[in-house]
């Protein structure tokens, strides 16, 4: 394990559902865009099933979560939010997801792109990683290398461009972390902004989300920090 500091001057964030990217990498995106990057944040699902219970509707769940979506956006200085609208529980690794995150990348240009591990399946004997995320994962891999970067794949969606870093999070085998003590207060801010995921518990979700971001530095002596597996795909 090592600390990771990068400056990166754009950053495309890739996840499954509207709250994943401030769970797994809200203090990494509020970080980098206080310090002038460009941060996109590209969410494939449309959020309309992620709640127990039925007191809601589909289409009423969907209003809601973009709204807070865009809260949590905001908060975290997000400079654009991409919703792809595909509906809870139906994400495949196919070839239209792959042609749509191949054009973002292109369009984007980004040096560094976030995303779900898709290898990280059970947790701790007590959770199953979702389906939506681990679509998501295989796709965004499959986009970024090599497809985003090959010019004879997708060449309706502009000229090639390479990723440099790929950071996978919610992953069994982190290499790398990277220091948020900065940000955590953003990142906390940003995921009780999803309500209708945390429900009335602030303190309890602050409590959490504080205590994996400390555990994830404490190897090397950091405070708050998130945890990803790296790839350096050009130097």
């Amino acid at each position: 394990m090592r600390s990771l500091s990068l400056s990166p001057s754009v950053v495309v964030a890739v996840y499954a559902h509207p709250d994943d990217a401030d769970v797994a990498a809200g203090g990494v995106m509020a970080q980098w865009a206080s310090g002038g990057s460009q941060v996109h944040l590209v969410v494939v699902c449309d959020g309309s099933k992620g709640a127990h219970g039925s007191q809601t509707t589909p289409a009423r769940l969907r209003e809601v979560r973009r709204a807070e979506l865009q809260l949590a956006a905001d908060l975290l200085s997000v400079t654009q939010v991409h919703v792809l609208e595909v509906p809870d529980g139906e994400v495949a690794n196919n070839d239209e997801l792959r042609a749509i995150l191949v054009g973002l990348i292109r369009q984007i240009q980004p040096e560094v792109v976030l995303g779900p591990d898709p290898t990280a399946t059970f947790f701790g004997g007590v959770y199953v990683n979702h389906r939506d995320h681990r679509e998501t994962g295989w796709a965004l891999l499959d986009a970024v290398a090599p497809a985003a970067a090959m010019p004879l794949y997708y060449p309706e969606h502009g000229p090639a461009h390479q990723v440099k870093w790929l950071l996978l999070s919610g992953t069994h085998e982190p290499d790398v972390v990277i220091d948020v003590a900065a940000s955590i207060d953003v990142k906390v801010k940003a995921v009780l902004a999803h309500h209708s995921q945390t429900g009335d518990d602030a303190e309890g979700v602050s409590d959490v989300v504080r205590g994996r971001a400390s555990q994830a530095g404490r190897s090397l002596g950091l405070t708050f920090a998130e945890a990803f597996r790296s790839v350096e795909l050009a130097s």
